[in-house]
């Protein structure tokens, strides 16, 4: 999914909170941003003072939304670089389409996975004949150094581990959990869960200590280490943690995620995740308007305009540590 934003926000001055090494609860309320013409997504990944959790580096909270007279999500063509997309969906249909040429659909429970390496493009679509309802995730995982150069890979996973204790279900989507291990490719250690926990429920979640973790809830309200968290916030819970209590007075669901603390310097504009200010702009005008790439190349079938790249900002993009210093 693209950030469809008209001006970008210029992460290299994001965050001026330093990862949390010992366990916190920090409650971050996400903002509405206009994806395309027709939907709304909350934006919980990046924030001013939380541009990260482990890898993680972007988080769009969408629907659920009645999508039955609507033509549903509509983005065009548009590239990446230096990232994976993590397509998640709760409720709907989407139509995935590549520059390496791969179309796919992802409806609940499966996984579209795209790695950008040195760069990609892709679109975005609900079908004509899509279900009336529309919600999901999308999150992007920065990639490490050795990496972010690599080729483009698309994969796509239908079947993912499930566990079931009492009023709790899993989906392991990335890493490990619960003693089970998803197949989708990542290139640092980290984890991401959906989460269902029955109306009454209780459970105590096994965690890495080493990892630092967030949640977001997708419906209902769910209490998380004592915190109750409704959607439309995503709560932050730092480093140090190996047992995590959650409760559910209603049925709910909620999307656990975290890794081990991404300590490289990353520049992040527009769909590109970079190290200089350089990379960005060399990126920037590979792309252009979208009509011709020979770096991202070219994305068949979609019934519409690519993307064009947004201006880049007046002011030098300067590469951060994720503490928020040059």
């Amino acid at each position: 999914m693209s950030n469809t934003e008209r001006e970008p926000a210029e992460l290299a001055c994001g965050t001026t909170t330093d990862v949390a090494h010992t366990p916190v609860t920090e409650l971050l309320p996400g903002r509405d941003v206009p994806l395309g013409r027709h939907t709304v997504v909350r934006r919980l990944l990046p924030q001013r003072h939380r541009r990260m959790v482990g890898a993680w580096c972007f988080l769009d909270h969408y629907g659920p939304e009645d999508v039955s007279s609507r033509p549903g999500m509509q983005v065009p063509p548009h590239p990446h670089t230096g990232l994976q997309t993590v397509s998640w969906l709760l409720d709907g249909e989407i139509l995935h389409r590549d520059s390496l040429g791969s179309v796919q659909s992802v409806r609940p429970g499966q996984l579209n996975l795209m790695t950008s390496g040195a760069g990609i493009s892709h679109s975005e679509e609900s079908p004509a004949d899509h279900p009336p309802l529309l919600h999901g995730l999308q999150l992007w995982v920065a990639l490490p150094a050795y990496a972010r150069d690599g080729a483009a890979a698309f994969d796509h996973h239908a079947d993912l581990p499930t566990l079931r204790d009492g009023p709790l279900a899993a989906t392991v989507v990335v890493g490990e959990f619960g003693g089970l291990r998803s197949p989708a490719r990542a290139y640092t250690p980290l984890v991401g869960v959906d989460l269902t926990l029955r109306a009454g429920g209780s459970a105590t979640l096994t965690l890495d200590p080493s990892f630092e973790y967030a949640v977001v809830v997708m419906a209902g309200t769910v209490v998380v280490a004592g915190v109750p968290v409704t959607v439309g916030s995503l709560l932050y819970l730092g480093c140090g943690r190996s047992l995590l209590d959650v409760t559910a007075a209603a049925d709910g669901r909620f999307f656990l995620f975290g890794g081990e603390p991404f300590a490289e310097p990353l520049v992040m504009w527009w769909n590109f995740v970079g190290r200089t200010h350089e990379e960005v702009v060399a990126a920037r005008e590979a792309w252009g308007d979208g009509t011709a790439s020979d770096r991202f190349g070219t994305v068949h079938g979609y019934d519409g305009a690519p993307l064009p790249a947004p201006p880049l900002p007046t002011t030098r993009l300067i590469a951060r540590d994720r503490e928020g210093r040059s």
